[in-house]
């Protein structure tokens, strides 16, 4: 109860700066739009989806467009540096941050993590490791236990990598942007890891450069992005979570990926579209329905708070569905050994060794 009255407390605190905010509008957070491909140039563009933010139902629609000559699917519109900090704002901090502490923290997470560090191990245990978008470091507390005689590292731009550093989950904890910061860690690291980080990015490539720059000769990269050519993605449409509106800027098909790794100095030794699989996807689609018909009744950022009836009645419409989302989530991970097999399966890890 009284964590409940501390959260109504800040978000009635919040709600003036948002409302000021909106009343701006929206078209502000925006690039001009794109006519060219920005990976391969092609100017053959077709519209793959509109989607609004289902994860914080912040206004806006957001739209993803698919080049028709690489396959490259990118944000069209894109936002600028405004709209990503507005829209990333009391996601993964602020309002946001207990949430997300406790899906990092879960034992579907766990097991993740747990998988993304032994891919590691057929080449080598590195001593020094630099996870990149580590938010709050909770991979590198899980991937100690398989590297124990490695220090891990952590970059972030938000304020959770500070958290992470102060609560022993990293050694070191870097604040800010990537490809600003590699210059300064130079050749230092025998390992870089950017799980689900890459498709946040504006600019993929340089992320890429930034990764050459900060591994020593031999040093590994390794990436896991969700995976464009997934056929849960078609079936699914806009409600897939992957797409995961407006953060995702980037979805880079695997051929894409190879390729332009070997322009920048890379080898890839290891591509696996099995392990990375999260099986979270009739459940993810399942929430972004339910979110866009029964939107969270209480965020500084919707023009009102809604009275006690709307509340009751939300609250009720989700206990009835609560258990549906229950046997969804089984379902997925019943489901998950068949669908690593498949083309179902949700993303991909690639793994390239610096020349």
């Amino acid at each position: 109860m009284r964590k409940t009255k501390e959260r109504s407390e800040r978000v009635a605190a919040l709600r003036a700066d948002y409302r000021s905010e909106l009343a701006e509008g929206l078209e502000r957070f925006f690039e001009p739009r794109r006519t060219v491909c920005p990976w391969c140039a092609s100017d053959r563009l077709r519209r793959r989806l509109r989607s609004p933010d289902h994860l914080q139902q912040k206004p806006g629609v957001f739209v993803l467009d698919q080049c028709c000559g690489c396959g490259h699917v990118f944000q069209n519109p894109r936002l600028n540096a405004h709209g990503l900090e507005f829209y990333y704002r009391d996601c993964y901090d602020g309002l946001g941050q207990a949430t997300m502490a406790r899906l990092a923290s879960s034992p579907l997470a766990n097991r993740l993590y747990r998988s993304r560090a032994r891919a590691l191990l057929p080449h080598g245990r590195p001593a020094l490791w630099l996870d990149v978008g580590t938010g709050q470091g909770h991979f590198c507390a899980v991937a100690r236990r398989i590297h124990p005689d490695t220090e891990f590292h952590g970059l972030d731009q938000g304020e959770g990598v500070l958290r992470a550093g102060r609560e022993g989950r990293i050694a070191r904890a870097y604040r800010g942007s990537f490809t600003e910061l590699s210059q300064r860690l130079a050749g230092r690291y025998d390992a870089v890891s950017m799980y689900h980080y890459l498709e946040h990015t504006p600019a993929p490539r340089r992320e890429l450069a930034a990764a050459h720059r900060a591994l020593r000769v031999g040093g590994h990269l390794l990436i896991e992005v969700p995976d464009p050519q997934s056929l849960s993605a078609r079936l699914l449409g806009r409600w897939w979570g992957p797409w995961l509106q407006p953060q995702h800027l980037h979805f880079l098909p695997l051929a894409n990926l190879c390729e332009a790794l070997g322009e920048h100095g890379f080898t890839v030794v290891s591509v696996d579209r099995r392990e990375p699989h999260v099986p979270t996807d009739l459940t993810s689609a399942a929430v972004n329905l339910l979110k866009a018909v029964l939107p969270p009744e209480d965020l500084p950022w919707r023009p009102r708070r809604p009275g006690p009836l709307s509340r009751w009645s939300r609250r009720a419409m989700l206990l009835q569905t609560a258990p549906n989302l229950v046997v969804l989530f089984a379902l997925d991970l019943l489901l998950a050994p068949l669908i690593r097999r498949t083309r179902l399966s949700n993303a991909y890890r690639v793994i390239a060794r610096r020349n």
